[in-house]
C-alpha cells in the first residue's frame, strides 16, 4: 500500500528507531561476546539466548561494568558462555556471581594455537635446512663459467650462466613458477629460457659485442683471478698502471659471470614457523604426504617440537572428547617440558580454571554468539557502515525476532500459516 503523504527518510529511522523491542524472558544460557562498531576503534557487545539463538539486547562498550551492570539489571541467568576475555570474566563475576561461567572451547584452541606459534618461534633454527641436507647446489656446470666468459660480452655471460642454471634446475625436476620465485626473475624470462635448447637460440638475432677498452687486458686479467686475486678496485688499479684507461664497471661486468659459482636455492625454501605451527594444530590424517615428510625431519631435529607436538596432540584429544578432568595432568605434564610459550598458555587456563574446566567438559559453547556477530556484520554493510548503535541495534533485534507460529488444526496445507515467519 502507498501512502500519499510526503516522509523524510529521517522521519522514517526515527520511527523505526522507535519501535519496542521484542519481549523475551531471561534465559538459562547467557552467551556474551564483543563485535566491532568501528573495527580496532569502537566496539560494543551483544548478548544472545544461547539455547533460542535470540539476540537480546547490543550494549555500548566491553568493559567489564557493562556487562556486571546488563546483568545486575536482568538476574535470573544461570550459565555465561564467553570467550576468554577478561573484562568478561569479570563483568560476569560481579553482575552474576551465581552464575556458571564457561570458556569456549575453539577460543582454547586458538590460544593454544598462538602459544605453540611462540614455542616453534623460539626454535626457528630447527627449521632450516642443515647443510648436508639436499637442497643447496654448487653448480657444477659453471665451474668453467671464466673460460667460457673470456671472449663474450658480460650481457651473453649473463645468459649462458642463466641458461645453465634454469636448465640444471628444471633437470631436477622444478617447475618454471619455482624457479622464476627461488631465482627472482620473471616467468615469462624463465619460460623462453627453458624453451631453448642451447643458449646460442637466446643469443640469435644479437649484435656481435662490440670492442671494448678491456680486450687488451682481458688475459692479465684472467691470470690475476686465477692466482686469487678477486678484488675489482685492486684490479682497476692493476690496469691503470699498465694504461688501462676505462672505468671500475667495465671490469666488475666482466667478473661478475665469474662470482656466480653457486646459486642460492635450488628447493623450495624451508618452511616457516606459521607453517609448522599448522601443521602441529592439524589433525595429523589431513596431512599431505610431502607436509608429514618435512615435519616429521623437524620433530626428529628438535627434541622439544617434538614434545610440543604431543602435548598439542593430547590436548586436542581432551577438548574434542570433553574430558576436562585430565586436563589437571596435561597442566602438570606441560610443566615439566622447556616450553615457555606452553608454560604462559597453563598459566593463563589456571587463572581461568572453572570456565575452563566447564567448557572442557559441558556441550556449552560460543558458537551461536560467533553467528550471532556474522549477522551483525552483514546488517551494518547492508547500511554501508553508517548507522548508529541505536539504529543498529533495532535492525539485529527485530530482524532476529521470530514469533510462535499460530496453533495448526489440521493437515490442511491451506491453514498452514505462509510467509518468512512460517
Amino acid at each position: 500500500m502507498v501512502l500519499h503523504s510526503l516522509v523524510s527518510r529521517t522521519t522514517l529511522l526515527r520511527l523505526v528507531v522507535a519501535l519496542p523491542d521484542p519481549a523475551w524472558t531471561m534465559p538459562k544460557v547467557l552467551g556474551v561476546d564483543d563485535f566491532a562498531t568501528r573495527r580496532g576503534q569502537h566496539y560494543g557487545t551483544v548478548l544472545i539466548d544461547c539455547e533460542s539463538g535470540q539476540p537480546l539486547d547490543l550494549l555500548l562498550g566491553r568493559d567489564a561494568e557493562t556487562l556486571a551492570s546488563w546483568l545486575r539489571d536482568h538476574p535470573g541467568t544461570e550459565i555465561i558462555c564467553r570467550d576468554r576475555a577478561g573484562a568478561y570474566a569479570d563483568g560476569a563475576r560481579t553482575g552474576a556471581p551465581q552464575a556458571v561461567q564457561v570458556a569456549d572451547r575453539f577460543h582454547l584452541w586458538q590460544n593454544l594455537g598462538t602459544a605453540v606459534e611462540r614455542c616453534v618461534r623460539q626454535h626457528h633454527a630447527c627449521l632450516k635446512r642443515a647443510e648436508n641436507e639436499p637442497g643447496v647446489l654448487a653448480n657444477s656446470s659453471l665451474a668453467d663459467a671464466p673460460s667460457i666468459a673470456k671472449a663474450m660480452s658480460p650481457i651473453e655471460a649473463r645468459i649462458r650462466e642463466r641458461h645453465a642454471i634454469v636448465h640444471s634446475l628444471l633437470d631436477q625436476g622444478h617447475g618454471i613458477r619455482e624457479i622464476a620465485r627461488e631465482l627472482h626473475m620473471g616467468g615469462n624470462t624463465v619460460r623462453r629460457t627453458a624453451h631453448a635448447e642451447t643458449p646460442e637460440q637466446l643469443l640469435t638475432g644479437r649484435q656481435q659485442p662490440r670492442p671494448s677498452q678491456l680486450d687488451p687486458y682481458k688475459a692479465y686479467l684472467d691470470k690475476r683471478w686465477a692466482e686469487g686475486v678477486t678484488n675489482a678496485i685492486r684490479l682497476h688499479a692493476e690496469l691503470a698502471e699498465l694504461g688501462y684507461r676505462g672505468n671500475y664497471q667495465i671490469i666488475s661486468d666482466y667478473l661478475r659471470p665469474r662470482r656466480r659459482q653457486r646459486i642460492r636455492v635450488v628447493g623450495p625454501a624451508p618452511p616457516g614457523a606459521r607453517q609448522v605451527t599448522g601443521w602441529m594444530m592439524r589433525h595429523p590424517d589431513h596431512l599431505r604426504d610431502d607436509e608429514r615428510r618435512q615435519f616429521n625431519v623437524i620433530l626428529a631435529r628438535c627434541p622439544e617440537l617434538a614434545a610440543a607436538d604431543r602435548l598439542v596432540r593430547a590436548f586436542a584429544d581432551i577438548l574434542t572428547t570433553r574430558s576436562g578432568q585430565h586436563l589437571k595432568d596435561w597442566a602438570v605434564a606441560t610443566r615439566a617440558e622447556d616450553l615457555p610459550g606452553l608454560h604462559t598458555f597453563v598459566t593463563g587456563l589456571e587463572k581461568d580454571w572453572d570456565a575452563v574446566l566447564q567448557g572442557l567438559t559441558t556441550h556449552w559453547n560460543s558458537g551461536p554468539v560467533e553467528g550471532r556477530v556474522n549477522h551483525i556484520k552483514m546488517v551494518k554493510r547492508q547500511m554501508f557502515g553508517r548507522a548508529k548503535l541505536p539504529l543498529l541495534r533495532k535492525r539485529v533485534l527485530l530482524t532476529a525476532f521470530r514469533p510462535p507460529p499460530p496453533p495448526v488444526t489440521n493437515d490442511n496445507p491451506g491453514d498452514r500459516p505462509h510467509g518468512m515467519y512460517a
